[in-house]
């Protein structure tokens, strides 16, 4: 099990968004201290033609060509937010979208930006946990290794045979590529 932020990062981009289960997110911010262990993850490599970085480095995608740990956060349909961790070399365009939580601090703060009281509900997908987490467009560029929005090591190893690897959600380019992977049987993954 890796425990060391450094030897993580040094992980290929299918292996880091595997190894990243079960690691907490964290945000301190003036409002308080939100948490939530990672429970689902997709991979974008740039060699996909899913992923930002397809084509070539531009103003919006460019934390993804940044060191492994840069902090990329783009906006979707006009209104939501996705946060992802860039990972790979640097000037190699590729990250991991964090698409799932299960919230574990700062719950009643996490409500109160989503305005709902149901627990699954709070961060149950890309745009949901950006939002119950306080995250935003100002943080691209941010590093989860010296910033207020970091990674923490998992409690305990995540079972090899209790990771399930699917295809990814929401796209039509590169739908057919197996680079999602969640914890089985967690009720706080987006969907099955």
């Amino acid at each position: 099990m890796i425990t060391d932020i450094s030897t993580l990062l040094q992980l290929d981009t299918l292996s880091l968004s595997k190894e990243l289960l079960g690691w907490t997110l964290t945000l301190s911010s003036e409002e308080g201290t939100t948490s939530g262990i990672i429970v689902e993850t997709e991979a974008y490599l740039q060699d996909d033609p899913a992923c930002h970085a397809y084509r070539k480095k531009s103003t919006r995608n460019a934390p993804m060509f940044g060191q492994a740990g840069t902090i990329y956060v783009y906006q979707i349909y006009g209104m939501h937010y996705c946060v992802n961790i860039a990972c790979n070399q640097e000037n190699i365009g590729e990250a991991v979208l964090i698409r799932a939580l299960e919230p574990t601090q700062g719950i009643e703060l996490m409500q109160e930006r989503r305005n709902s009281l149901i627990l699954k509900n709070l961060c149950s997908g890309p745009a949901k946990l950006v939002q119950a987490m306080g995250i935003h467009k100002d943080m691209n560029f941010w590093t989860i290794q010296q910033s207020n929005l970091s990674v923490l090591p998992p409690q305990s190893n995540i079972a090899e045979n209790d990771i399930v690897t699917t295809t990814r959600i929401g796209i039509t380019q590169g739908a057919d590529l197996p680079y999602r992977f969640y914890i089985k049987n967690n009720p706080f993954i987006s969907r099955r």
